[in-house]
């Protein structure tokens, strides 16, 4: 019932604690069958298993209809009326929404109104991010949450990896490992105060020019080439550059992780909305990239030669990633262990305009979905006082 999921968000909401919040959860999906374990778990981290549905924040919040007396509505039911929702389209689908809303509301109790009101605009907020549903579906499936995550990462979705391990417990982990041309989570990184304080964490570590660029993933099998955003959107389309590049790679089979920029005629970057009118919905690409030529720039390699190489150590990566592009297709990165040569590096960097440093360690395997503190980042911060 949609009614235990809110009455469970309230209480994770209500409480600071990780522990209770993940029991709570766990809980919750203990008792989920069939289609619902998908349905709640995207529900759980504040989405729609449709995405955007045509409806913005003012639409939600103008509907009033009188709340239901008690609770009816079960997930499936809210799905399918986000379904019909989001498959509106054509002239007067503005009122069409916006009474099949009315309708669903119209079912739900003020608290569930409440509630779908958040969900619908994002704003759920009850404390409960991916990582921490991560950690209930495990916990509700008697798994080591550090194996969900991993099938989250190379699955590219909690909803698919929810359903599989609450179904059939440890075997649901079985259908998710690396593919080609099917993106995976990018690796994310957490912040360090200075090099100083990323050397205390890390030792001898990797120090990597942070360029304010687009993310991008890229996956390779023989001719066939796709370009995956951050958030996993295929834009293959609108970065021919991007495809040409690697298709020159010598290796035929590759999943690399990188940045693309719009670079000025003197090597330093445009601002990142100049790069980012790449990737707009409707394009003339060749007449932009005439205009506004990218340039990728590639810092790790997940899949190279039919080896998956994400458990790999950081350092082995970079070595086989040194080996398949030149030096000028890949992100400048120097070993460090001394801070004052880290502040070196650091303004270096922020002379040719990019953001920053990423400091690496050095062992770390590729871990995504998180921000870890195998990662961090160095962003000078400008702070005026008005």
């Amino acid at each position: 019932m949609l009614n235990d999921l809110v009455e469970t968000s309230a209480r994770v909401a209500a409480t600071r604690s990780r522990v209770e919040k993940t029991a709570r959860l766990a809980a919750w999906f203990r008792g989920l069958a069939g289609d619902d374990r998908a349905v709640g778990a995207a529900f759980a981290v504040g989405e729609l298993r449709q995405g955007k549905v045509g409806l913005g924040p003012a639409a939600v919040r103008g509907i009033e209809v009188p709340a239901a007396s008690a609770p009816t509505l079960t997930l499936a039911e809210v799905d399918r009326a986000f379904a019909g929702i989001g498959a509106v389209s054509g002239a007067g689908s503005k009122g069409r929404r916006r009474a099949l809303l009315e309708q669903l509301f119209a079912r739900a109790t003020a608290d569930e109104q409440r509630f779908l009101r958040r969900l619908i605009v994002g704003e759920l907020r009850q404390g409960a991010l991916e990582g921490l549903v991560v950690e209930a579906v495990a916990a509700a499936a008697g798994l080591e949450a550090g194996a969900v995550r991993r099938a989250v990462m190379l699955g590219g979705e909690l909803r698919a990896v929810a359903a599989a391990v609450l179904g059939e417990g440890e075997h649901g982990l079985e259908r998710f490992r690396l593919e080609l041309l099917r993106p995976v989570q990018p690796m994310l990184a957490g912040t360090a105060e200075s090099p100083a304080d990323a050397l205390a964490r890390l030792g001898r570590a990797a120090f990597e020019w942070k360029l304010d660029g687009a993310r991008v993933q890229v996956h390779r099998r023989g001719d066939e080439v796709r370009v995956f955003t951050r958030k996993l959107h295929d834009v293959t389309a609108a970065v021919p550059e991007v495809v040409e590049a690697v298709r020159a790679a010598p290796e035929a089979e590759l999943v690399l992780d990188g940045e693309v920029l719009a670079l000025r005629p003197d090597g330093r970057p445009h601002p990142f909305q100049t790069t980012m009118r790449r990737f707009g919905r409707r394009l003339d690409v060749e007449t932009l990239r005439a205009e506004l030529p990218l340039t990728p720039f590639f810092f790790d390699v997940l899949h190279a030669g039919g080896s998956d190489l994400i458990d790999r150590p950081a350092a082995e990566r970079w070595a086989a990633l040194a080996d398949l592009l030149p030096e000028g297709a890949r992100v400048p990165r120097a070993e460090l262990a001394d801070a004052a040569d880290a502040e070196a590096f650091l303004a270096h960097a922020l002379e040719r305009g990019h953001e920053g440093l990423v400091v690496k360690h050095l062992d770390a395997p590729y871990e995504a979905g998180r921000r870890g503190g195998h990662w961090l980042k160095l962003k000078p911060v400008h702070t005026l006082d008005l």
